[in-house]
């Protein structure tokens, strides 16, 4: 998890420990977060039936503290303008 500012928006990369775009998308998102002073954090969701059924197929799945999503895939530029709206 990044360690941002405690006011910073704070968003949640959905995924699974195996999950080779999952990762992909926390290598764009980490910088991104570290350079706006954003927070994230990872949940993986092959630990909650509810939290598979939703984002099993969709995966990974970026979301923010007011309930908006980003599926996969997204380019740097979408993952970008959707951490600054």
């Amino acid at each position: 998890m990044q360690q941002m500012s405690a006011d910073s928006d704070r968003f949640t990369l959905y995924g699974t420990s195996a999950c080779h775009l999952c990762e992909l998308a926390e290598d764009m998102l980490r910088p991104l977060c570290a350079a706006a002073e954003l927070e994230y954090t990872k949940v993986d969701i092959s630990e909650s039936d509810e939290l598979f059924r939703r984002y099993g197929v969709r995966i990974p799945v970026l979301a923010d503290s007011r309930g908006r999503e980003l599926d996969w895939p997204f380019s740097p530029e979408q993952l970008r303008v959707f951490c600054s709206a």
